[in-house]
This record gives C-alpha cells, sequence and structure tokens, in this order.
C-alpha cells in the first residue's frame, strides 16, 4: 500500500512539475470554421439574416503573454434579399445574390490576461478574452464577376487553452470593406447614389471556432533572469 501511494505522489508531482515549467512557443498554426453574414445594399440591418458557411486557416506569432500577430486566410459564402425588408428602389425593384468570398489579412491580437499555463509566479490565465484590429484584402465572386477591395477587420474572440500546445478560440468580426462590389452590383448604390472609396455600404461578419496546435519553442536553453 504504501509502494502504491509513493508511486501516485511520484506521478503527481511530475505532472504538476511539467506544468509549473511548461514550455513556450513561439507560433501556432490551425483552423476555423463558422459562419458568416453580410450588411449592405440588400441587408442594412440584421447581419444574420441569410447565414452562410464560413472556413480557413489561420497562423499566429506569439509575442508575448499578451501580444500576438494573427494572419489568416478565409473563404465564406455570403447572401442577400432586398425583398426581407421591404425596401422600396427606383422601379419597385428586388435584389438578391449569392456570392463567394476569399479573406486574406492579418491582426494584432491583445489578450486582456496574461495568457497561457504554468509558471504561475506570472499568473498565467488558461482562459482569456481579446481583441483585434487589422488589414486585409477581399476577393468576391458572384455572377462570374470579380472584385477586390481592402478590409479593415476590428472584433472580440476568447482563447481557452485545452493543453499546453493546444489551444480553442471563439472570434467575433467585422469587416469593413473599402469597396463597394462583394454583393456585385455594378452601380454603387440601388438608389442611383454614387459613393465614395471610404463612404460604401459592403460590410460582413465572421464568427468562427478555431483549434490551434503551438509549436517552435522560444528558447531551448534560456539564461535570461527577469
Amino acid at each position: 500500500m504504501r509502494k502504491l501511494v509513493s508511486i501516485l505522489v511520484v506521478m503527481v508531482a511530475s505532472m504538476l512539475s511539467g506544468a509549473l515549467n511548461a514550455q513556450n512557443y513561439k507560433f501556432e498554426i490551425g483552423a476555423g470554421v463558422g459562419m458568416s453574414g453580410y450588411l449592405g445594399d440588400v441587408n442594412k440591418s440584421n447581419f444574420l439574416k441569410h447565414p452562410g458557411f464560413a472556413g480557413g486557416a489561420m497562423f499566429r506569432y506569439v509575442l508575448d503573454y499578451r501580444w500576438s500577430l494573427k494572419a489568416n486566410l478565409f473563404t465564406a459564402g455570403l447572401s442577400g434579399n432586398s425583398a426581407d425588408y421591404g425596401d422600396v428602389f427606383p422601379g419597385g425593384a428586388t435584389y438578391k445574390f449569392n456570392s463567394q468570398i476569399y479573406d486574406l489579412g492579418a491582426q494584432m491580437e491583445f489578450n486582456f490576461f496574461n495568457y497561457g499555463i504554468g509558471y504561475t509566479y506570472k499568473r498565467l490565465h488558461r482562459l482569456t478574452p481579446y481583441m483585434l484590429l487589422g488589414l486585409g484584402g477581399t476577393l468576391s465572386s458572384c455572377g462570374g464577376h470579380t472584385a477586390f477591395a481592402i478590409n479593415i477587420p476590428m472584433g472580440v474572440g476568447l482563447k481557452y487553452k485545452l493543453k499546453e500546445r493546444l489551444n480553442l478560440g471563439f472570434e467575433f468580426t467585422m469587416r469593413k470593406t473599402f469597396g463597394d462590389k462583394i454583393d456585385n452590383f455594378t452601380i454603387d448604390d440601388l438608389n442611383g447614389i454614387k459613393s465614395s472609396f471610404v463612404k460604401n455600404t459592403d460590410w460582413y461578419s465572421l464568427i468562427l471556432f478555431s483549434i490551434t496546435y503551438e509549436f517552435g519553442k522560444k528558447c531551448e536553453q534560456c539564461h535570461y533572469v527577469e
């Protein structure tokens, strides 16, 4: 019995020691899936009226426990129908569309808490909310036509460290596009009013669940003393 207890104590101590001395990694790679939404000429109020599928890959460079830089490549389906809202356009026309977009961009992320496990003296948290802001590009394809626009992603999310090198995430972002063609209309506004490069009506949202894997140890032999 004493031998069994000793073995259990050693096992628990080893596990705790591993958690307290968890490695830090510089990079994360993973994938995310979820849904997309659209706000624009034919949907001015409810961005989830016609949700679409969204998915893709992401790569994150971890600067420290609070800051990271993320790159992403996502694809999503967008759709809308002006008949859902009773909008009245010239001639009583109604408009609907279905488009596929491809989003390539980068965002800076700020964690509200020091994110990680181990190193209890650093007060790391396995769960943290974060916010992000970045810059990207959107290529849209609809009705045999394509268009490109710069976008600014902004949003919030949650990260949870499932294990030492495995992370789960939930993220909501809105993308402001500097273009008015992701819904494939050949005029800038359905009411015939031309909009500028900055002032337009096309936005889209991404709601994503993600999983990432960490790699690339920050320091094999570290002699730095804090």
